[in-house]
């Protein structure tokens, strides 16, 4: 068995347990930790990594309900870089392996059960009862959904977009129609870079919400990502508004470039100097596409909360 607590080991949550109840284990323990020890009692394997982002958040979450299932099951945590021989010995035995966070349960010596990827609380307590342990008599499907998405959005606070994304999809697999779900996910592949696969999760919203604010700013995201030009053609937009400060055409174009490379700054004072110089040129497409960028970047970002002071200054002076 693994001892120590250092940057190798397992994450956890600092709660108390019995000392057999939750274990690291290597390839020499592995065999009575888990296959013998699973003839008694189901044993919950946790295959993890240091560099694991969202093994992170999983590894506590399976200790806190293992621990609260009070000996109906146990939980052995196995870290794969220090195992690789294990690892590949059950890669080969028919456990996949390639991503992890991945958990299985055995039982009788043999695995009957398991996920891959970060899991909420109540999803890791409802595989618990599948093996017998102890859990809520009911699942109330709408908490558990509520919960994970609270997850999703802490993972992407922690900058763990994998572990959002993968939480995103769990929610998917429960309610193919959730909002929420289909528009995080579209955003994190907005982030990524690929637009064409956030454009296509976005069109499985239903029509129901195609008026939702947070719908309206991704499809707006994506229609700003279509205005992205390379180096050369910024220049020649910058050029040509340098050579004739009055271009509006110029620099409402620039405008869009610079705030598709997220040059938010640069996007915002090139709209508002269109408004200053005249509010009304184009059917006041530069105001419009203020409000558009503003959609965007969101109601608490400095530069919305900043556009919307100068152009508001700017309209009422």
């Amino acid at each position: 068995m693994l001892s120590g607590m250092g940057d190798g080991a397992a994450p956890t949550n600092g709660a108390s347990a019995p000392q057999d109840l939750i274990k690291d284990a290597d390839g020499q323990s592995f065999a009575v930790d888990v296959l013998e020890a699973s003839q008694t009692v189901p044993v919950i394997v946790d295959f993890w990594a240091p560099w694991c982002g969202p093994c992170k958040t999983l590894t506590p979450v399976l200790e806190k309900a293992v621990t609260e299932a009070g000996g109906a099951v146990k939980l052995v945590k196995v870290n794969i870089d220090e195992n690789k021989m294990l690892a590949q010995q059950l890669t080969q035995a028919g456990m996949p392996l390639q991503s992890i966070p991945a958990v299985f349960a055995f039982k009788d010596g043999q695995p009957v059960d398991g996920f891959v990827g970060a899991q909420s609380e109540s999803q890791v307590k409802e595989f618990i009862a599948r093996l017998g342990g102890a859990a809520p008599a009911e699942v109330d499907m709408a908490a558990q959904i509520d919960e994970a998405m609270a997850a999703a959005a802490n993972a992407i606070e922690q900058g763990d977009l994998s572990a959002a994304a993968q939480i995103y999809g769990a929610v998917l697999q429960q309610d193919g129609t959730h909002t929420k779900a289909l528009v995080g996910l579209a955003q994190l592949y907005l982030k990524s870079g690929d637009a064409e696969r956030a454009s296509q999760t976005l069109d499985l919203v239903g029509p129901e919400a195609s008026s939702d604010a947070e719908v309206i700013a991704v499809r707006a995201a994506l229609e700003l990502a279509a205005n992205a030009v390379d180096s050369s053609e910024l220049d020649a937009l910058r050029t040509k508004v340098d050579a004739n400060p009055k271009d509006h055409q110029a620099r409402f174009d620039l405008a869009l470039a610079l705030g598709a490379e997220g040059d938010q700054e640069g996007a915002l004072e090139a709209l508002l100097e269109i408004v200053r110089m005249d509010r009304t040129w184009n059917d006041e497409a530069a105001r419009k596409q203020l409000v558009t960028f503003f959609e965007v970047w969101g109601a608490k970002d400095e530069f919305t909360l900043s556009g919307r002071r100068q152009l508001s200054s700017i309209l009422f002076s």
